[in-house]
């Protein structure tokens, strides 16, 4: 079930004054770097190519200190909360690395889901920020989109089974796996994932 204080303040990403892209990119790079190390192994060059990319109106933040300690974007699984710009990708990546991310991560963040249920929340992009982490960010952002968006279910699509924290903090909120990918052998042995879990929670 899900509990917890309610130690930061969560509002839309597009309802606030601060530098949220910048913010909101830096907490991405930190999270994702480690797979998109074919375009870039620099951090902060990662967080300023994708700092366009975010649907502002998706996602929910958390706030401390006039910082942003925490992200995650709800859609309805037919809404983008993603839109790469290849101008923006090849600015800060060069041009042969800014082409080749427009096209194949293109497909992996913007391809809607097929036949995705209705009246489910599909939960993405979940990051918190270093120094917030180990606070509860993510599971007060989460509790924060079920109490307060009109969906029965939540899924989380594409969680690696080697993430052990999230896998903890996503079991111990209720959600619970439905189904799985395999990784093909080859792959699995390069990024160090066997499959990837689909995890839903349905409101009581």
């Amino acid at each position: 079930m899900i509990s917890g204080i309610n130690k930061f303040l969560i509002v839309k990403a597009d309802e606030i004054d601060l530098d949220v892209r910048t913010q909101m990119s830096e907490i991405f790079a930190e999270g994702f770097t480690q797979w998109l190390v074919f375009f870039s192994k620099d951090k902060n060059v990662i967080a300023k190519a994708f700092a366009h990319m975010f649907i502002l109106d998706q996602f929910f933040v958390a706030i401390a200190d006039g910082e942003i300690a925490g992200v995650t974007a709800c859609t309805d699984g037919t809404k983008k909360s993603v839109k790469l710009n290849n101008k923006e990708l090849r600015k800060h990546l060069g041009f042969f690395k800014g082409s080749l991310a427009g096209i194949f991560l293109k497909k992996e963040f913007e391809t809607p889901y097929k036949n995705f249920p209705p009246n489910t929340g599909s939960v993405e992009f979940v990051g918190t920020a270093p120094e917030f982490r180990g606070q509860g960010v993510a599971s007060q952002i989460i509790h924060y989109i079920i109490e307060n968006t009109p969906y029965n279910n939540y899924v989380i699509e594409e969680v690696a089974d080697t993430n052990a924290p999230a896998m903890n903090l996503y079991k111990k909120m209720g959600f619970e796996e439905y189904k799985r990918k395999a990784v093909p052998q080859k792959v699995a042995k390069k990024i160090g994932i066997n499959n990837f879990l689909a995890l839903k929670y349905v409101k009581k």
